[in-house]
């Protein structure tokens, strides 16, 4: 199976408070982490309902910082992150029990400019079928146009039966290179308007 798509053009350097020692792993490196943040933890004393009544869904990129992009501190939001940002049947299932069940009444949607998911095709899947024998039951949602594929996940968050709360959906493309977020107009919304 070749991912030669998804490969960095150029290796982020390692931060030697970071570094993997002794053979350790990743893994390793960050439970140690935990532990040194646990040591200064101090509990911050709220709930699971987000304190701006917000949920954010994103693309998983390790590009996008969405709290500091976004101005937010702890408690703020719900977030929600896959490969594209894309909606899918689990992020209406996150979104149903952010509302639903905690409170949230607004979505923002966020994709970004060079995104994996733009270079993948349906091959990837028929690729993993090759290799494992079988095909994977989920679906690519890949896509070519990225402010299309915004306004696709705002109309399927707005159709959505299961979700209270639609009239707050806006949806954005964040560039990987400047930082700024641009707002794509829902389809059939005259940008002029």
């Amino acid at each position: 199976m070749s991912t030669a798509a998804h490969s960095p053009a150029e290796p982020t350097p390692p931060r030697p408070h970071l570094a993997v020692r002794d053979g350790g792993t990743v893994t390793d490196r960050l439970v140690e982490a935990n532990r040194q943040y646990a040591g200064a933890f101090e509990d911050p004393g709220m709930d699971a309902r987000p304190v701006l009544q917000v949920a954010v869904v994103a693309c998983m990129d390790a590009r996008i910082d969405l709290h500091a992009a976004l101005g937010l501190e702890l408690g703020d939001c719900h977030t929600i992150r896959n490969a594209g940002g894309v909606v899918t049947d689990d992020v209406i299932r996150s979104l149903t029990i952010s509302q639903r069940a905690l409170g949230t009444r607004s979505v923002i949607l966020i994709h970004h400019t060079s995104c994996g998911l733009e270079s993948l095709t349906e091959d990837f899947r028929i690729e993993l079928e090759e290799e494992v024998g079988q095909r994977p039951p989920w679906a690519m949602e890949s896509f070519r146009d990225v402010d299309q594929d915004v306004r696709q996940s705002m109309q399927r968050v707005r159709t959505s039966p299961f979700l209270l709360h639609t009239d707050d959906v806006r949806g954005f493309v964040f560039d990987v290179r400047s930082g700024l977020l641009r707002e794509i107009e829902p389809a059939g919304r005259n940008p002029q308007e």
